[in-house]
């Protein structure tokens, strides 16, 4: 029996991401999620004890299939603009094949949900850019380049522009493919976007040093 649980809780989250992806717009009931399953309400409880844990549950599914593929893109020890591609190109590639997740990554399945989950989503992203300013601050250690931007500000440009896709395969329920054009897109944002860092520092005085904290 207890062999069960684990694949039960799988089945319900499997569910919840097919119905995300097949019903965009609309909201998903507990008593809609349990006859997809096969089950009851009442058994649907007793895997997770209110939906806001399901949706939960597939927050922490993506989290641990982003961040663990992150720290190894942050083990490597390939140039910034790689490893910054890199990232970006793995959150656009990972939504692209989970369009039903991507919806609680916009939000757009979370009206009506508990506030802790946007906060989730929220802090995910938030510790996405986090990851990108570690591959800045370290490029100038180890290449000897630097953002002409304060590395707060191109950090965040990057994930934007990496956010606008996404909302954008949402927004056509998922026929603008997030990755499509992408490559060639990259080159453009990356053209001029690093200088060594003496080039950096006669344009360091534009901005406020606060933004590099």
């Amino acid at each position: 029996m207890a062999s069960k649980k684990p694949f039960r809780k799988q089945q319900i989250l499997e569910a919840l991401a097919s119905m995300l992806e097949a019903n965009p717009g609309q909201r998903i009931t507990t008593a809609r999620l349990a006859e997809q399953v096969g089950v009851s309400e009442a058994a649907l409880y007793r895997h997770f004890p209110s939906k806001s844990k399901i949706f939960e549950g597939l927050l922490e599914f993506v989290e641990e299939t982003l961040f663990s593929r992150i720290n190894l893109i942050l083990a490597d020890d390939s140039g910034v603009e790689h490893r910054c591609e890199n990232i970006l190109t793995l959150l656009l590639t990972f939504t692209e094949r989970n369009p039903g997740i991507t919806r609680l990554l916009t939000g757009d399945a979370l009206a009506g949900e508990t506030p802790r989950l946007r906060a989730r989503v929220v802090q995910l992203f938030d510790r996405v850019e986090t990851q990108i300013k570690q591959v800045l601050r370290e490029a100038e250690m180890r290449e000897g380049v630097r953002p002409v931007l304060p590395v707060a500000l191109a950090a965040n440009a990057m994930i934007a522009v990496a956010e606008g896709r996404i909302a954008q395969y949402v927004r056509s329920e998922f026929k603008r493919s997030p990755t499509q054009g992408w490559p060639e897109q990259w080159q453009v944002l990356m053209n001029g976007f690093f200088r060594a860092p003496q080039e950096a520092a006669e344009q360091s005085s534009t901005f406020p040093n606060t933004h590099n904290r």
